[in-house]
């Protein structure tokens, strides 16, 4: 037996210890984005530099001006080194009554088809996921007495709320975490039997804007018609921001986007993909963007326009006849190609800025951004990986696109000149960032074994 092959023996040998730590992590409330759970987030990010101390690793977790960002080195063997990066911090559990059970107490339920799924607040997203490659490291240094190439864990606590702390934490501290290769596991299988290395993702710019009218809320019948209403003034900027034929409206949105390469498209259109499923899986049957494109195009390679949230006036129960003093609203843009986000941001302001009355004012609200990004499937470190993952699922592994926003990517590649490989076991059906999250208990020990054969596959 090769030392690969023990150190999946041993993956499989210890997987219940493998998901009784992740149960571990998944307890901790590591809301980034709520105040109120900021000794959570030091908690969950002391637990894991005392995990990765534990095999070995020199880690420690390091102040930042929001969460702590851990840092785990070992450097102990020569060959290509390998940066991984991942999130411990989660997203609110709101509304709780869609629960089922509590948020962070994960239990397995076994689901009518007989497959195990792990249930909680950050199983997929993305506790789940970065444990596979730590439960990898720990089973290679158990087998072996070392990594097959050395190897540096990154880890922080605000990529749910903006990640603030992480770039200037990068640019100070860019000699110590170069690598050869930037590695991630916060994506989806193409599908559950799948493998897919995302070789593309879209940007993001997250917007608040907030309307204020008169100087406290009014009396509709006294003042209906003749006071500005900001419900009204919010909903008509949203509904201005996309035409009739799904296009968004903001002046020189679509800078920077080019039609999808010809060879590309014959490829994704030749994939497996019922639009008509995809859709039908969540209750809905109709394409709802640009006209004219297909689904893998607009939600892989074309930019979008997303209100995310509104808010203004009454909302309790039974019914207030009043004109509130105040709208709000939540937008978010996500980016392909070489889309410019503060341009983006600058334009949607300019847009709110052109529609909001004279006498009423508008603040804004940053809520993070980053550009698209893109990596060369012909580096090598892809092909290994690729092969790595057919290894072990059996099935050619997938180079694909991502709809989603992962804007360390841009960052690692700009601040640290590294190529990324996002290679993850999540599925379509997770439920992130939704009540009743889940990771599949499969996604889960086949995530551990695939980033075994990866970094076994780098050393080569």
């Amino acid at each position: 037996m090769d030392k690969l092959d023990a150190v999946l023996a041993c993956i499989d040998a210890n997987a219940d210890a493998a998901l009784e730590r992740l149960f571990a992590v998944l307890r901790i409330k590591s809301i980034s984005t709520d105040p109120a759970y900021a000794a959570e987030c030091k908690a969950c990010a002391e637990w894991h530099a005392r995990d990765l101390a534990s095999i070995g690793f020199e880690a420690e977790a390091r102040a930042t001006p929001g969460h702590p960002i851990i840092v785990a080195h070992d450097r102990s063997v020569a060959g290509p080194s390998a940066l991984f990066y991942g999130h411990y911090d989660v997203q609110p559990v709101d509304p709780l009554e869609l629960w089922e059970h509590d948020a962070f107490e994960p239990k397995l339920d076994t689901r009518p088809d007989g497959t195990k799924v792990i249930r909680a607040r950050g199983s997929a997203d993305d506790k789940g996921q970065l444990m596979t490659f730590v439960e990898a490291c720990r089973a290679w240094k158990e087998v072996a007495g070392a990594l097959p190439i050395p190897v540096t864990v990154l880890l922080e606590g605000e990529e749910e709320s903006g990640g603030r702390s992480l770039p200037g934490f990068l640019e100070a501290n860019a000699a110590e975490l170069k690598a050869d290769v930037g590695l991630i596991c916060d994506t989806n299988m193409w599908d559950p039997a799948t493998p897919a290395i995302q070789t593309m993702l879209r940007g993001l710019v997250g917007e608040e804007f907030i309307v204020t009218a008169a100087d406290r809320d009014l009396h509709s019948g006294f003042y209906g018609s003749a006071a500005a209403n900001p419900n009204h003034i919010v909903a008509r900027i949203l509904a201005d921001l996309r035409d009739a034929d799904g296009r968004v409206t903001l002046p020189g949105f679509y800078d920077g986007v080019p039609e999808l390469d010809p060879a590309l498209k014959a490829q994704w259109d030749a994939l497996p993909f019922d639009p008509r499923a995809f859709l039908g899986a969540v209750g809905l049957s109709v394409p709802a963007g640009e006209k004219g494109r297909s689904v893998l195009e607009m939600t892989w390679s074309r930019p979008t326009a997303e209100v995310n949230g509104m808010g203004g006036g009454y909302q309790g129960d039974g019914f207030k006849t009043v004109i509130p003093s105040k709208a709000s609203a939540k937008v978010s843009f996500r980016l392909v190609f070489d889309q410019d986000p503060h341009k983006i941001r600058e334009a949607f302001r300019a847009f709110v800025r052109a529609r909001v009355p004279s006498d009423c004012k508008v603040e804004f609200l940053e809520h993070g951004g980053g550009r698209a990004i893109r990596f060369p499937i012909d580096a090598p470190a892809f092909g290994k990986a690729r092969d790595a993952l057919t290894a072990e699922w059996g099935r050619e592994a997938l180079f694909i696109g991502g709809g989603g926003s992962i804007p360390v990517t841009h960052m690692l590649k700009t601040s640290l000149g590294m190529d990324v490989i996002l290679a993850g076991f999540g599925l379509e059906d997770d439920r992130i960032h939704s009540p009743n999250e889940k990771y599949d208990l499969k996604s889960f020990h086949k995530g551990i074994r695939s980033w075994a054969r990866i970094l076994h596959a780098l050393s080569k």
